[in-house]
């Protein structure tokens, strides 16, 4: 196949996955969930699972924000380093956090399993190796810290990693056993299937428009003009929670991605393997189950949607610069490109908690580059939220922090 696009590449694979109504009457229920995505899904999930009687609203089709563009990659390691996530927010903090992301991967895999996914979830290693000389010092540091702590890991030196996975100009780096991938997509819809058997209401096309506080419940009202009375609000709305929260707490960013068939034996192991790199912005390259490559990188400060699209062709060319350093041997022949946007935050964690000016409500918002891990704890945080109950990741990943 021999096609550029700027449509995400989930989106083109998958199709028309599944078709939802959008509202069309008042409605009421104990947790309404902003937000269709991956996010929204596995918060469904869990709201079901506790026997809420939930509905899920998203102002567009179901997946197609973020959830469309993300690589999917799983992994433990959050864009922040463990030792210098130590030096931000404490020892207990920063374990519990690498901790929870390693978690996340083991419990989204029991929840794959639990409703029969198709989503391809596939356990892999990852490596994380030194882009410059320069770099090997703190990421030796780093594997140090995490070998501590009971990650399992090993570390790699050049021709360890050019043997193993043929990659070359490389200065070292961590193998973690720990890591995944999964069709995000197509496993967000799978969980919303599964719930909608069991009670879940799921309305795309419907746009929240304001919302009134009473005491002990919520009045969502929509753009269509009709209503729905909630015990609770949950916002998965991702980097769209930048236009509803006045403080500034996250920066948003373009990321670019691409991908080409490829013949996998010429990529020694990275079928098995998540691979990104020390630079800043990183690249970051997996396999799909259709045996292509992707790889993506090139980050930039988002400015708007146009002019992120337009740097398609620019970004896709420098990621294709880097892989030609470490695989010079490899003629990639582009078959999509498209780029996303992703939220960064100060330390790499995400927001999941309450804000002072939205009450009744929560928000998960899995910022940064592992999101979906991120979102999967956010599950059981807001399993213990809807109780009554603390969980211990509450200080660390609160508004206000």
């Amino acid at each position: 196949m021999d096609l550029k696009s700027n449509e995400p590449f989930w989106l083109l694979k998958n199709g028309l996955v599944a078709s939802y109504p959008s509202l069309k009457s008042d409605q009421e229920c104990d947790v309404l969930i902003i937000g269709g995505g991956i996010t929204g899904s596995l918060i469904a999930h869990q709201m079901i699972k506790d026997g809420c009687k939930t509905i899920i609203i998203d102002k567009r089709e179901i997946c197609n924000g973020s959830t469309s563009a993300t690589t999917s990659m799983l992994q433990y390691e959050i864009d922040v380093p463990l030792y210098e996530l130590i030096e931000k927010i404490g020892e207990k903090g920063a374990v519990e956090s690498y901790k929870a992301c390693s978690k996340s991967i083991d419990d989204l895999e029991k929840l794959t399993k639990e409703i029969k996914s198709r989503a391809g979830f596939k356990r892999k290693q990852s490596l994380y190796f030194a882009a410059k000389k320069k770099d090997v010092s703190w990421l030796i540091k780093e594997y140090e810290m995490r070998k501590k702590f009971g990650f399992e890991v090993k570390w790699m030196e050049p021709e360890d990693i050019e043997e193993k996975f043929t990659l070359q100009n490389t200065y070292g780096g961590i193998l973690s056993k720990q890591g995944a991938s999964v069709d995000a997509f197509k496993f967000a819809h799978e969980l919303l299937r599964f719930n909608i058997k069991k009670g879940l209401k799921v309305f795309d096309k419907t746009e929240m428009k304001s919302v009134k506080y009473f005491r002990g419940y919520n009045l969502a009202l929509t753009e269509d003009g009709f209503s729905i009375k909630a015990k609770k609000i949950i916002y998965c709305v991702g980097y769209e929670s930048k236009n509803m929260i006045k403080e500034h707490f996250v920066d948003l960013k373009s990321t670019f991605a691409t991908v080409s068939e490829i013949d996998v034996d010429i990529f020694k192991n990275i079928e098995q393997t998540l691979i990104w790199n020390t630079d800043d912005p990183y690249i970051y390259m997996r396999t799909t189950d259709d045996n292509r490559l992707l790889i993506g990188g090139g980050d930039e400060d988002f400015v708007n949607p146009e002019k992120r699209d337009g740097m398609l062709n620019k970004k896709e060319k420098e990621i294709l610069r880097t892989l030609k350093r470490i695989k010079p041997d490899f003629k990639f022949y582009t078959d999509f490109v498209w780029a996303g946007t992703f939220g960064e935050t100060k330390d790499g964690l995400p927001y999941i908690g309450e804000h002072e000016s939205f009450k009744n409500s929560y928000f998960v918002l899995g910022f940064g580059g592992n999101g979906i891990t991120f979102s999967v704890t956010g599950m059981e945080m807001a399993s213990a939220f809807m109780k009554n109950k603390k969980h211990k990741l509450s200080q660390y990943f609160k508004f206000g922090r």
